[in-house]
């Protein structure tokens, strides 16, 4: 704890192959984060300002556009600076707690969504005790849980990075701090946060899945139960935008961090998690929205109460 690291201030590299095609990715880039923030920010004003919204699974999505937002704030400002100067400079402290907001929004979705699974779970599998278990009080309690629980596991990681010593190359060829390259710059032995990287990981990012997989397994067994060709396809529809952002968080997850890296690109490996970081926020909001009627017609309620 007490030597002092060869490196301050890391540089991140970004995208240096396509430094020709500036002017094509920032402008894109731009639009993307524009997009993303007003289509999350707009998640949390409907739900806050229509009482149509006001149940357990609004108020989950809800939650899953700040993790959004908290993903996009910490990574696209610094990868726009990137695209536009060809490189960033930032501190080991900035670098480290970059990461550790990254872990806390990524933490919190994988909780998040398994959380939603439940709900739709027992919306469609048990509806006679859905009220009773799916109480405010629960939701609430489970969302301040999740939060925390995401923080306790982000300060860990923190504390074991910086009390690693770093000794350079003060380079990290992403753009942005993600563990592998940080780790990369330490001449400590990191045996201990790599052991802790993988408990971490089944804990609370394949065990959620787990129980996203159990929950809809139950699900298709109980809407296949339904007699009604209607009545199938209005449950399938309740839970189906929730199961596109599932496939969609996990299916690029699974693709960035899961599977071997060492015959891969170097633009290949930014792309995917070009995707991962940028890409799934700004969908995600859309898949809710332009699938749910109760969005749009709050929506519509909204423009009425404030007229362009």
């Amino acid at each position: 704890m007490g030597i002092t690291n060869n490196i301050t201030s890391i540089i991140l590299l970004g995208f240096p192959d396509l430094q020709n095609f500036t002017f094509l990715f920032f402008p894109l880039l731009l639009i993307i984060y524009c997009a993303t923030l007003s289509g999350n920010l707009l998640i949390v004003v409907l739900y806050l300002v229509s009482k149509t919204l006001q149940s357990p699974m609004y108020f989950f999505i809800t939650q899953l556009s700040l993790c959004d937002l908290l993903m996009t704030t910490d990574i696209v400002p610094v990868l726009l600076h990137t695209v536009l100067y060809g490189g960033s400079t930032m501190t080991l402290i900035g670098c480290i707690t970059q990461f550790s907001v990254f872990v806390i929004s990524d933490t919190s979705e994988c909780l998040l969504l398994s959380l939603m699974s439940y709900d739709r779970y027992l919306a469609i599998c048990n509806p006679l005790r859905y009220h009773s278990i799916m109480t405010h009080n629960f939701c609430i309690t489970s969302v301040n849980e999740l939060w925390l629980t995401s923080s306790i596991i982000t300060l860990i990681y923190a504390i074991y990075m910086f009390s690693l010593y770093f000794c350079g190359p003060h380079i990290i060829d992403h753009f942005y701090c993600d563990f592998e390259p940080i780790l990369q710059l330490s001449c400590s032995d990191t045996s201990i946060i790599h052991t802790l990287d993988i408990v971490v990981g089944f804990i609370f990012i394949l065990g959620p899945f787990i129980i996203i997989v159990v929950s809809y397994v139950y699900i298709v067994i109980t809407i296949l139960k339904i007699p009604s060709n209607t009545g199938r396809h209005k449950a399938f529809s309740t839970c189906g935008s929730h199961l596109i952002v599932v496939c969609l968080f996990y299916g690029t997850l699974m693709i960035v961090y899961m599977f071997p890296t060492e015959g891969q690109s170097l633009i290949l490996s930014h792309f995917l998690s070009l995707i991962y970081t940028v890409v799934t926020p700004l969908l995600n909001p859309i898949i809710y929205t332009l699938r749910n009627k109760d969005f749009k017609e709050a929506f519509h309620k909204l423009k009425t109460i404030f007229p362009s």
